[in-house]
């Protein structure tokens, strides 16, 4: 018997929400789970590289990661140090998933309504621009310019981090404009590495990157869903763009944006199909058929998994490996500076050291801060409900955390050791400074909500 149309309305309602919460929230609430609890593993390993930089082993160390590790496969070799398969191998799994998430807050989060990702947007273009800016104004004409684009960047994890640290004082609303911004900023940051990072192309890898690109493309069209197969080819994209000039780790963002967001069967064929399988399964077990029942079983979970899409699926099962193995080994790989009186000295007498604190911790504050009053007031954007402005400014402030990401450009704008060095105290310096400042501003600006107040991601 057919049901009212009230009823059916409620349960379109109700599935709405359910989709809603399934393609949204839920990722939302797991992503952020991952960062914030990856941030300490990460706090753990810049630590421990610390420490061993200014150990007797430090020597052992750099040559621990110069080790050379060859691949041959017959048509291509390759010949890199261990720092180099971090930083070119295992980061692309990192941008690969930040390509994931972009792709995801596009489609579906905080990035597909115009008005709610203006204010992000808005904020993520002035925490970009105006450290930049602050930074060259200080190297002018000096070697270390090239450097400007290392306080763009904002360090997702550690940012999460101190806000889980806060708890209930700060609205979940301000996770999610945190996370949001975030995710623009390395969306911004990916095209500098790709635009002004990129020395020489080499015409012929570039163009096997573009068959292997459109190989990927085609199989995707051909309805091919074999894991092993797309892995496959997104190592040869790898290698290709590895070869081209490009940097490599571009290729983890560009495979993060190819992957298919829809799933292949929705709830309710997924239902349908179940029952005549559970019915078909039931069957076999009653005939003993042991082929049948391997069959009909694989088909079940065939279906269960297409349920997920594969940008949903790859996002729950690779972030967890990027977060507590990808970035604390690329900081235990980067992170080691020396931090003797005389080496600290030298860095923050550098303009380098000094254009980079600048500029994280006082230029992402105010180039934010004013980019969002601005967003705000000329009626572009609105502020999430339950974020004030001390909310905004506090955030701002922890955006000047850069770490990850401003390390990994310091590797790709330097190559004199000492200029390195002062980068390395500079961000260190500046993360660090930021992060408190941000933590105390947001602290002593905040009350947690009453006992028993709902605190949902929505």
């Amino acid at each position: 018997m057919a049901g009212s149309p009230r009823s059916r309305g409620a349960l379109e309602v109700r599935a709405e929400h359910q989709r809603v919460a399934r393609t949204v929230h839920l990722p939302l609430q797991a992503f952020i789970r991952t960062e914030w609890l990856g941030s300490g593993v990460l706090l753990a390993a810049a630590v421990v590289a610390l420490v061993l930089a200014n150990s007797p082993a430090a020597d052992a160390v750099h040559r621990l990661w110069e080790t050379r590790i060859t691949l041959d496969l017959g048509f291509v070799q390759l010949s890199k140090s261990m720092h180099y398969w971090v930083n070119d191998g295992l980061m692309a799994l990192f941008f690969f998933v930040v390509g994931l998430e972009i792709k995801r807050e596009i489609l579906h989060g905080h990035l597909s309504d115009p008005r709610t990702a203006a204010l992000p947007a808005a904020a993520a273009l002035g925490g970009m621009v105006v450290p930049a800016l602050v930074y060259v104004a200080l190297n002018a004409g000096g070697p270390g310019v090239r450097g400007w684009a290392v306080p763009m960047a904002t360090d997702i994890a550690f940012a999460l981090g101190v806000l889980g640290l806060l708890g209930r004082r700060v609205p979940t609303q301000l996770r999610v404009f945190v996370l949001a911004l975030a995710i623009v900023d390395d969306l911004g940051t990916i095209l500098v590495i790709a635009v002004f990072y990129t020395e020489n192309i080499v015409v012929g890898a570039f163009g096997a990157a573009a068959l292997v690109l459109a190989a990927i493309v085609l199989a995707r069209i051909l309805g091919i869903r074999s894991v092993p197969v797309y892995a496959l080819l997104g190592f040869f994209f790898w290698v290709a763009i590895l070869k081209s000039g490009v940097h490599a780790t571009l290729a983890g963002v560009v495979l993060g944006l190819l992957t298919p967001a829809r799933h292949y069967y929705d709830d309710r064929t997924a239902l349908e199909v179940g029952r005549r399988l559970l019915a078909r399964f039931e069957a076999a077990v009653e005939r003993d058929d042991h082929h049948d029942i391997e069959a009909t079983l694989g088909r079940l979970e065939e279906v269960a998994v297409g349920t997920e899409s594969p940008l949903e699926r790859l996002e729950r099962k690779v972030h967890p490996w990027t977060a507590f193995v990808v970035l604390p080994l690329f900081a235990l790989v980067n992170a080691g500076v020396p931090l003797s009186p005389a080496d600290v000295g030298a860095a923050m007498g550098s303009p380098v050291a000094l254009g980079i604190v600048a500029a994280l911790v006082l230029g992402k504050l105010g180039g934010i801060f004013l980019a969002a009053w601005l967003a705000v007031k000329l009626r572009l954007a609105r502020l999430p409900e339950g974020v004030g402005w001390r909310h905004v400014a506090g955030a701002a402030q922890l955006a000047g955390i850069g770490f990850t990401v401003a390390l990994f450009i310091a590797e790709l704008a330097f190559v004199d050791e000492a200029t390195m060095t002062a980068a390395k105290i500079g961000i260190l310096a500046a993360s660090l400074a930021a992060g408190i400042s941000g933590y105390l501003l947001l602290r002593v600006g905040s009350r947690p909500p009453p006992v028993g107040a709902a605190d949902g991601v929505a």
